[in-house]
């Protein structure tokens, strides 16, 4: 007996329900293999970020002991003491012991969250750093929001504008400011607007015997805010225009681009609807790595213009020099910026197919 073949040749289809089972088989293998993927891809990440973490807090313990200066002397700064005081302070603070046994009570208190007492302020340093984390973060934060805006939205249209006035003159200007030095262009402002024209204050958060409340005190804030949020803008900023305007312009080329013209789109739509979407995956770690490095370069800023955050206090502690102080702040703000980059690694694969397959 032989077997009835189709006139046409062509082989018979399976069943429906056994092409469902075994499409469903591979979607649930897909599904086990990519939690499986994304389980090693975060681990392996997550355990190169705390190696890193734990370089840092070991880097932060020696870098500073090779400091000049005596931190007793820092200690009893403004007051005379004899040499027997000095050394019972050395005692006390545990300065006289040998460096790997300060090493081993440095490991053991942080991990315990004691970051140790202020040889200056004479607080925990865990306190000082929490009343001086808002203020960084105000400034920073606003800093970082400014730069991201204009920087994207500068860098965008110089691309779609290439070769352009506009796009020669925005692009010299960033990189003008990209090269200024951030202490040197804050000292500027301070001499224009404060020395000069009088509008805005030199320093400080808060304009110093007043007892501002409410409204009148958000104003206070802001008018200070502005010098130094204008000068970490204005060098942050290049980064992200820069970025954006090469990638943009790898982009200009693609197929997708004409196919969206020929169904008719208007230019405008073409750039926001399709090209700045694929242009700002290589743009989204450097906004987290710049993120992570805007509060680390707080310092100079700070400084400049005496903001009470992080980066004074920090400044003010190499100046004693105030090891536990200097510990903290070299912690965090390194770590603030491993955690930037381990959140970009994670967010570059979410947003970006390629890398999941």
């Amino acid at each position: 007996m032989s077997e009835t073949i189709p006139a046409s040749g062509a082989v018979p289809a399976p069943p429906a329900d056994a092409m469902s089972a075994d499409e469903r088989a591979a979607e649930e293998r897909d599904a086990r293999g990519g939690a499986a993927g994304w389980g090693k891809y975060i681990l392996t990440k997550a355990g190169g970020a705390l190696c890193s973490l734990v370089m840092v807090i070991v880097l932060g313990f020696f870098a500073f002991r090779i400091l000049p200066g005596d931190p007793a002397k820092s200690i009893t700064s403004g007051r005379q003491v004899t040499p027997a005081q000095l050394e019972a302070i050395r005692h006390q603070y545990g300065l006289d012991q040998p460096l790997i046994v300060q090493f081993w009570k440095y490991l053991t208190d942080m991990l315990h969250g004691d970051l140790g007492t202020s040889y200056v302020y004479h607080e925990p340093v865990t306190r000082l750093i929490g009343e001086r984390v808002g203020p960084t973060i105000l400034l920073t934060g606003s800093a970082a929001l400014l730069s991201l805006l204009i920087g994207l939205w500068l860098g965008q249209r110089a691309a779609w504008r290439r070769n352009t006035t506009f796009d020669r003159v925005h692009t010299g200007i960033a990189l003008i400011f990209w090269s200024v030095p951030t202490f040197w262009f804050g000292l500027l402002l301070i001499f224009l607007f404060s020395g000069t024209l009088h509008l805005l204050p030199s320093g400080g958060m808060m304009t110093a015997g007043t007892s501002y409340a409410g409204l009148a005190l958000v104003v206070d804030v802001v008018r200070h805010l502005v010098l130094p949020v204008i000068s970490m803008t204005a060098v942050s900023y290049a980064q992200y225009l820069v970025i954006m305007r090469s990638s943009l312009l790898e982009e200009m080329n693609g197929d997708y681009l004409t196919v969206a013209r020929a169904k008719g789109l208007k230019e405008d739509d073409v750039r926001r609807r399709h090209a700045v979407p694929n242009a700002l995956l290589p743009t989204i770690t450097m906004i987290f790595m710049t993120l992570g490095g805007l509060i680390g370069g707080a310092v100079t800023v700070e400084t400049v213009f005496s903001w009470p955050g992080l980066g004074y206090l920090t400044y003010q502690a190499l100046s004693a020099p105030d090891f536990p102080v200097l510990q903290g702040t070299f912690v965090v703000f390194s770590g603030i910026v491993i955690i930037m980059n381990f959140l970009a690694e994670i967010v570059y694969r979410i947003i970006d197919p390629r890398l999941r397959k």
